[in-house]
């Protein structure tokens, strides 16, 4: 019986193991990656495709992610009711998702069902035909969301930081504006989809209960009988990061102001990208952070501001995020000037780095719940052309973080004068604007 009398014993966390997966190759050559665990009921089965971009155009965000929301509303056999019944009737999800680089669809469903879903998949992958009434419930859905959103301080902030730190003639910096809705044609999707989904650039990640027959009905389905060669656009998206002066959008009416600032950085292909995260973590990545504890438990000006890295197919960048009454807006900035150069000057103290280090272990740990976490593990790694063997690298990165370390990777990439700014809002008059007001 357990005794609650005890504290549990104290155990540090050891070396964590992730499950490697299976690879096939089906006879049209599309990679499959086959995580097995049969004590799991469900089944995912993830078809992620890279996205591609019409030619001669500026790359339009826009287009994709209309494209991942309308995979499913139509085929040349089905409505995009038909379809949405037959998955209710089986108990099965279907969820197509959209980021910068990639595209997915996934299904969840138990593994009974599976003849009757895939054809229904396979149907939506090589015959969608994008309704036009589908296509003006999506635009006009998503240009009343763009109206709504436009007037929140924090979208606007974030629309103009992605401005600032990518540029905006590619996917990253390119954020929509009300017209660009109305730019989008039935015709461009169709073409789109034509180019994009497609077995060669389609990448299937099957976890859970996958059986033997579950997987010679997707080599049949997705192997023999689908077809297409990629012919998607690889080039390098032309980043340039703007100015680092203060970029402020002023509402008269604000009582808060929106603050986003960070700069490009590196990507997780870096050998140094474990050791930035180490540093993010510590100054705002998680609750017991220096900006947590210093804005919001010591000064009280928000209730939460953090800070990101995050990583890109092309880049990766760091970001600083948090929304504050307008009569605090400028002592915040400097209060996130004064926390990253405190970095930079004067060595972390050994129980601090440990706290951080012993986070960062268990959120590790805690993020391999299941067989899909280790299947989302392994894509992370995969559509950043690596293998499983970074997270081990990652692990004793972590463990060998020393307050001299975090020293120098400060140094090394954090520079607060280089960084972009934006705030949208207002800075009180009692405060002195030290950085150059542009519009």
């Amino acid at each position: 019986m357990l005794d609650r009398t005890q504290r549990p014993v104290f155990r540090e966390i050891g070396n964590i193991s992730l499950k490697e997966p299976i690879k096939k190759q089906f006879g049209n050559g599309l990679p499959v990656y086959i995580f097995q665990s049969p004590e799991q009921e469900l089944v995912r089965i993830e078809w992620i495709f890279e996205n591609a971009y019409l030619d001669g155009e500026i790359e339009n965000p826009l287009l994709n992610s209309a494209l991942s929301a309308l995979l499913k509303e139509g085929t040349n056999s089905m409505s995009s009711a038909e379809i949405a019944d037959k998955v209710d009737f089986y108990g099965a999800f279907l969820v197509p998702e959209y980021s910068f680089d990639v595209t997915s669809l996934s299904l969840y469903t138990l593994n009974r069902h599976s003849q009757i879903l895939l054809p229904l998949v396979k149907d939506i992958l090589t015959e969608a035909s994008i309704p036009q009434q589908e296509l003006d419930t999506y635009l006009r859905n998503n240009k009343q969301k763009f109206q709504v959103s436009i007037q929140k301080n924090d979208y606007l902030a974030r629309r103009k930081f992605y401005n600032l730190i990518f540029g905006t003639g590619n996917r990253y910096g390119r954020t929509p504006k009300l017209e660009d809705y109305d730019a989008i044609t039935r015709m461009q999707l169709i073409e789109l989809y034509q180019k994009e989904i497609v077995p060669g650039n389609c990448t299937l990640i099957v976890s859970g209960n996958v059986s033997d027959e579950l997987l010679q009905e997707l080599e049949q389905i997705f192997g023999a009988e689908w077809h297409g060669v990629p012919s998607v656009s690889l080039e390098k998206p032309v980043l340039v990061q703007g100015s680092s002066e203060l970029s402020y959008v002023e509402k008269d009416s604000a009582l808060q102001s929106a603050i986003r600032l960070g700069c490009q950085t590196i990507s997780r292909t870096h050998p140094d990208y474990p050791a930035l995260q180490f540093v993010n973590t510590l100054l705002g990545g998680f609750f017991g952070s220096r900006l947590m504890r210093n804005i919001r438990e010591e000064k009280g000006y928000t209730y939460s501001i953090g800070s990101a890295v995050a990583t890109l197919k092309h880049t990766g960048f760091m970001t600083i995020v948090t929304e504050v009454g307008v009569d605090v807006t400028q002592a915040t900035l400097e209060e996130i000037e004064k926390e990253i150069n405190l970095l930079k000057a004067k060595l972390a103290s050994e129980d601090e780095v440990n706290l951080v280090k012993t986070y960062m272990e268990g959120s590790m740990l805690g993020s391999l719940e299941s067989i899909f976490s280790h299947a989302d593990k392994f894509k992370s790694v995969l559509l950043n052309e690596m293998t499983l063997t970074y997270y081990s690298y990652y692990m004793d990165q972590i463990r060998n973080m020393s307050p001299e370390k975090v020293y120098d990777i400060a140094n090394k990439y954090l520079d607060f004068n280089a960084m972009v700014k934006v705030v949208v809002g207002k800075i009180s008059q009692k405060e002195p604007i030290h950085q150059a007001v542009v519009n």
